[in-house]
């Protein structure tokens, strides 16, 4: 079990770190910057589709003898993280930001992109303790995720008006969040039996909504013919690496 732990924080450290990518937004330019950020969005949701539908739900369905328990996971997962977008979204103020005042924008961000770390850890942490193997693709698309929302992240903060080495400061504090919530999965999953059980489903129902909702709807601004390409190939490259992961792991 030791080793187990010891992957779980190993994991959400590095999902921690990715943080620091946003430091990319102050190498690149604007114009490759967005053709980059657009093709890690799409790998990103093929990842995490491919995720949920190869490796996450048939795991919980194998695992779980009463099937309603998975489709209540699902749901409940879809909702949490509908509810997460609306939280991270509620903010109003009419103060332009400036060097003296920093946009509520950028506090919100701050709140709700450590709420979203704390929930990544826990998805992490409670992958492993259904398996390795499961662990280690549920980390990989998390980390798909994490690199294009923290590019995105820590532009919203500089547009707040954080200084550039604040924010990126700012960012890693807010991404250790995740080993706070791969802690307290493993303290969960150490007491309850039923963690477990609604764990994988409910990870499941996240990453189907973040894919659907969030990834691909932003894929479909980009209608030219090139951009579209370049997106097809990035989803078709999550899937067949999480495809790709499950033969090598069957």
């Amino acid at each position: 079990m030791f080793a187990t732990y010891s992957y779980i924080i190993i994991a959400s450290l590095i999902t921690s770190l990715i943080s620091l990518v946003g430091a990319a937004v102050m190498v690149f330019s604007a114009r490759r910057l967005n053709r980059l950020v657009m093709f890690l969005v799409s790998l990103s949701a093929g990842t995490l589709l491919g995720d949920s539908f190869i490796h996450l739900l048939p795991e919980a369905i194998a695992d779980n003898a009463r099937q309603d328990v998975v489709w209540i996971g699902i749901i409940a997962g879809i909702l949490m993280f509908f509810i997460l977008e609306k939280i991270i979204h509620w903010r109003h103020c009419h103060v332009q930001p400036s060097a003296h005042h920093v946009h509520p924008v950028g506090f919100m961000n701050l709140v709700g992109d450590s709420f979203h770390n704390l929930i990544d850890g826990m998805v992490i942490a409670g992958s492993f303790l259904v398996s390795t193997e499961l662990g280690i693709v549920t980390t990989i698309a998390v980390v798909s995720h994490e690199i294009p929302q923290e590019l995105g992240d820590f532009g919203t903060l500089l547009h707040a008006g954080f200084k550039p080495r604040k924010a990126l400061w700012l960012n890693l504090i807010s991404g250790a969040a995740s080993i706070l919530g791969a802690v307290l999965a493993i303290i969960i999953g150490q007491h309850s039996e039923s963690f477990l059980e609604y764990i994988i489903p409910v990870t499941a129902g996240g990453f189907i909504y973040i894919a659907t909702s969030d990834l691909i709807p932003e894929l479909k601004k980009d209608s030219h013919i090139k951009d579209t390409l370049r997106q097809l190939l990035g989803i078709a490259v999550g899937l067949g690496f999480m495809v790709l992961l499950k033969i090598f792991n069957t």
